[in-house]
Formats: C-alpha cells, structure tokens, sequence
C-alpha cells in the first residue's frame, strides 16, 4: 500500500513538474562580444537564436558588448561617415531568409533583407535591444550615432541583466 501510494506521489509529481515547465517562459540573454568584421558568422547567428528563443515563448534580450557595438554604429566601417551601421550593410542571404521564413511560419516579404533591419524586426516582436554605454565611450562612440533600435545602459544595468536571466548566450 505504501509502495502504490509512493508511486502515485512520484507520479503526480512529475506530472506537475511537466506542466509548470511548460508554462515557464525563460529568459534569454544574448550577449553579443563580436563585430562583424572579425567573424560575421557569430553575429550573424545571434539574430537567428532570439528569433528561435522568441518562437519558443522565451522573454529574449539582445547586450551588444565589446567590438560588436561597432556592428551597431551609424557611420563606423571603411568610411567614418553616413546614416547606416556595418549590420545595414550585411545582407541577409536569400536561403537564410527563405529557411527563416519557413521554419518560423513568416511570409518571406517580412522577413528582413539585411542585418540592421533584422534587430528593427525582432524589437517589434518583443525582444529587448541594449548596447554597453561604456564600450560606446571607450570606442569613442557619440550614442545618437547608435541604430536607433538599441538602448545605451550603464554597467549597473547590464549586471542586473546578466545576474537576473535564466540563460545567457555568448556571441
């Protein structure tokens, strides 16, 4: 008798633990360290995790860091000058854009064709943007030259992102 009823305990259990996973939606930091002239393929692979991490039901959050917030900056490339940043610059390849369109169910017209524009598409759909005020000083960065998309926060802010996140993803 007591065997069946630990049985049932153990059960019952694991099938509330089942559920309550389910229905938790993690939080996901990805934090992205790399500019795009030193490897386009980590940078260019964040936008496509938060999308996933979105589709699964997580609260996502994108920190650009380090070198990446050149990647993020109006004017910054071979030429210091100009209204668009290094990721406006990078297109999306027409496969990366048909395999987002097919496996995220988005029509492929709404589906951005470059970089910059994909940051701009994900804040629609709920994903945080931030960029290391900090870094945008030490690169000598003014922060109006910042894509519009990002918010600057201080490192305060940035320890409470890491320190409060469930899951946190390096770029």
């Amino acid at each position: 008798m007591i065997r069946n009823l630990s049985y049932i305990v153990f059960l019952f259990g694991m099938v509330i633990s089942a559920l309550s996973f389910d229905a938790y939606a993690e939080s996901v930091l990805f934090h992205i360290k790399t500019a795009l002239s030193t490897d386009d393929a980590q940078i260019c692979v964040a936008p496509n995790m938060a999308l996933a991490a979105l589709s699964a039901g997580d609260d996502v959050t994108m920190l650009f860091d380090a070198s990446a917030v050149t990647s993020v900056t109006k004017g910054w490339g071979w030429f210091i000058f100009g209204e668009t940043t290094p990721m406006d610059k990078a297109a999306l390849p027409e496969r990366e854009r048909t395999s987002i369109s097919e496996q995220f169910k988005v029509p492929l017209k709404e589906v951005p064709e470059n970089y910059g524009m994909y940051l701009t598409f994900l804040k629609h759909r709920g994903v945080k943007l931030y960029i290391n005020s900090t870094m945008l000083k030490l690169y000598k960065i003014n922060v109006h030259d910042v894509d519009d998309a990002l918010q600057p926060v201080d490192l305060s802010t940035m320890y409470k992102l890491f320190a409060n996140k469930d899951k946190i993803v390096v770029y």
